[in-house]
């Protein structure tokens, strides 16, 4: 692989793979953002095996539609969203983990709180460990918004919901989260 493309940012990679049709410019891609996209899968699917597989799947996938890449966002949100809706699909299809029965089934009450309070005695780690509690559709919701920095609207499009029922998504995911967290982890 030849170095001297590394320099060059995410758009002028694209344009040099849409203007050259060059699968070499691609790697960078590639090698760029392999790493974030396998732990993301990871993250979600919990076998290192298949998120590689997964992660793989996502790469092929992103270079059939660069193509159709409108670069209304950053090309690693695109990716990321792609990323997350891959995983969520394969979940969905071999896992048979559809969110709306699996909300209905883990029903929770709503928890209103000052949340500057609650943000004061939430131990990182412990939030870590209440997310793998979670339904990987929340979890990925949660990512997405709060450490991809997506914009709801670019998370409904990943989930295939609308705006409206990615923010109602994610306010049941906080809510979720929070209450599981109490759960285990009682004030002292």
């Amino acid at each position: 692989m030849n170095d001297k493309f590394f320099h060059l940012k995410d758009e002028q990679i694209i344009a040099k793979i849409r203007d050259e049709n060059g699968s070499k410019y691609f790697e960078v891609l590639y090698h760029r953002y392999y790493h974030k996209v396998l732990a993301k899968c990871y993250s979600l699917v919990k076998n290192r095996k298949l998120a590689e597989e997964l992660a793989e799947d996502i790469f092929s996938k992103v270079f059939e539609k660069l193509s159709s890449f409108k670069q209304l966002s950053s090309f690693s949100s695109w990716l990321f969203s792609i990323t997350y809706n891959h995983c969520i699909d394969y979940l969905r299809k071999k896992k048979k983990m559809h969110y709306p029965s699996w909300n209905r089934e883990n029903e929770i009450s709503e928890i209103v709180e000052d949340t500057e309070e609650v943000l004061e005695e939430v131990n990182y780690d412990r939030v870590l460990q209440i997310m793998e509690l979670i339904h990987p559709e929340e979890k990925a919701l949660l990512h997405m918004k709060y450490e991809d920095n997506l914009s709801m609207k670019q998370i409904g499009t990943a989930l295939r919901i609308s705006e409206d029922a990615a923010k109602m998504r994610l306010k049941r995911a906080r809510t979720r989260v929070l209450y599981l967290y109490r759960q285990k982890f009682p004030r002292d």
